[in-house]
Order: C-alpha cells, then structure tokens, then sequence
C-alpha cells in the first residue's frame, strides 16, 4: 500500500477529491482544506493499494495537479485497518505483482546520474574482481558482485527504452560506458602496481584457472545467464523483493569481465581481452533485453488484468441500478 500526499490547488481540490473517493483501491482519505502554503491549496492525504496506484496516478497527472500542487508517495510498511482490507480485496490482481510505473521511472532514474560515489563503488569492485581473477578466486569474484553498482543504470535504461525517454537513455548510456571505462583503466594500474610490488606477475593470468576461466570464454551459456540475470533483477525491482540479492547476481555477469578485460590488457594478453569483452557486452545486451521483455510482459499482464476487473458484473446501488465501474478498474496508462 502507498500513501499520498497531494496538495490540490483550490479549482482542483473538489475534482481531486471525487476522484480518490470513486475508486475502491483508495481508503484512508483525508481533506485538509486551505492547509497547504507553498504551493498553496488544499492538503488531501489518502492510502491506495499498489493495485490501483498506477491508474490513480496517472489520472491525477492527467488533471494537471502537479503543475500548481504536488503528488507525493510513500511505502506504508504497516496498515491495521478493515477499510484497508477491503480496498486490497477489491482491487483487481496482486499487490505483490502490481508496476507503480512514476515509482519506477523515480527509482531507476536516480541511478543514471553519474556520481563520485557511483565511479567510486565500480572502480572498488572492478579492482577486487581484477585480484580475484589473477589468484582464481571466486570468494574475491563474490565480493565484487556485492560491491558492483551497474544495475542502477541498466535497469534505468530497460524503463526509459521502454516509455521513449531519449534523455534518461542518453544518462544511463553514459553512466555505465564512464563507469566502466574508469573502472578498468584504475584496474589497469593497480595490476602494474601490484606487478611492481612483487605481489602479481603474468605468469598467474596465463595459468591454469579452473574456477573463473569462464568469464573470458564466452559461449551460449553467457546469453542464458544474462537473460536470466535481467529478468530476475527487473522483477525484483518492480515487486522490491530481495534488491540487495539481485545485485549479487546482476554484478556476476558484468564486473568480473570488465575486471578481466583490464588485468589481460595490462599484461598485454590480448585474446583473453578479446573475449572478456565480447563476454561483457553480450551479457549487458542480455541483460538490457530481458529486462525489457519483462516489463513489456508485466505491463500487457496489468493491462489484461484491469479488461478483466472491469467486464466484471458491476455492483448493485442501494436504488437497484448498476453501480458505475469503479475508477481502479479502468486500464493503467500506457507508459510508452
């Protein structure tokens, strides 16, 4: 369940009102009127079951309320109430499975912009997975994956391929093509470094390595893996069940390769560079593509759901007429 918070402007407020109170996924509502300051107008706060937080957000939109008020939402980790009980079991599908698209598109959008912590944690896991590689280590490999930062922005590129945001493509793209480019020139040196200090040599990346020769030989298992890699991590995302999980595995596909790249080109190993970087490129297209189908699948899905809530027999009034179709029931928007 979400919590909004929207300030009405004081022409909007009685439309805003009727609207949360016709849809049945709405409960908890509140009008505070002329509490609002800055922007000035009405206060009106109300609970929505994630079911129907998409179409009430998107008719909110379509009135104009945020460009003289504000929507804002929050997670309600705690709800104790029948009206709330109510709402859930009359709202159509899932809560668990339902796509707040405006929750999304914030979310993955804060994870385009290119910061110094974002370069920092990509160069920390690239240089670990660079030392995890050269002792074939995959308790080392293992600790990039935690570390690696990546999935933020293709996560943020799968939404903004999908609703057609050019800008937030461009951010994403730029994200991760500076990210990893620092992290493997940094990955680069440190292996000199390291190799001045006595602690490397390039007789360990010729070696034999069993347990992580694997990320620079690529094969049909490398497109498996990333295609199962993004759909887990966009579920994951969209139902915000296990996140930190999910950049395990994301990392696994991605970092690793890139951390090899960098230690085969500073020893001048140029095929296993070759091949780390066909195996980073062919995981990150799997992983942009999975994750895209499986939004493009959970917005048809929600789309079938709200057809099917709303050719439901609609309910009686008390003067024995229909009762009008509730506002829940009408399809999301389309987000492309």
């Amino acid at each position: 369940m979400l919590h909004l918070r929207v300030i009405a402007p004081s022409d909007q407020s009685s439309a805003v009102v009727e609207l949360l109170a016709a849809d049945s996924g709405v409960t908890h509502l509140v009008v505070l009127p002329g509490a609002a300051r800055q922007p000035a107008g009405d206060y009106v706060t109300c609970d929505v079951v994630r079911e129907s937080a998409d179409g009430v957000l998107s008719r909110l939109q379509k009135m104009g309320v945020e460009a003289h008020g504000a929507i804002a939402a929050d997670d309600v980790e705690l709800t104790l109430s029948a009206a709330a009980d109510r709402a859930a079991e009359e709202a159509p599908g899932q809560g668990e499975d339902a796509v707040v698209w405006d929750e999304i598109a914030a979310k993955t959008g804060e994870q385009t912009v290119l910061t110094g912590t974002f370069l920092a944690l990509i160069v920390v896991a690239t240089m670990i997975a660079g030392i995890g590689v050269l002792l074939d280590q995959p308790i080392l490999i293992v600790g990039a994956m935690v570390v690696g930062p990546e999935f933020g922005p293709l996560a943020a590129l799968c939404v903004a391929l999908l609703r057609r945001q050019p800008p937030v493509i461009a951010r994403s793209v730029r994200a991760l093509t500076v990210g990893f480019l620092a992290a493997m020139v940094a990955t680069v040196l440190s292996t000199w470094a390291l190799t001045a200090a006595g602690l490397f040599d390039r007789g360990m990346l010729l070696a034999e390595r069993p347990l992580t020769d694997f990320i620079w030989r690529p094969d049909a298992l490398s497109w498996v893996v990333g295609l199962l890699a993004g759909v887990a991590g966009m579920l994951s995302l969209t139902s915000k069940k296990s996140g930190s999980l999910v950049g395990v595995l994301i990392s696994v596909t991605t970092v690793p390769a890139a951390a090899n790249v960098a230690v085969a080109v500073a020893y001048g190993v140029w095929h296993e560079a070759a091949g780390s970087a066909l195996q980073l490129v062919i995981n990150l297209a799997a992983i942009v593509l999975a994750g895209l189908l499986t939004l493009v699948v959970q917005l048809r899905w929600w789309r079938h759901v709200a057809r099917r809530a709303g050719q439901a027999l609609p309910r009686q009034r008390a003067d024995g007429g229909p009762a009008p179709v509730s506002a829940s029931r009408r399809p999301p928007r389309d987000v492309g």
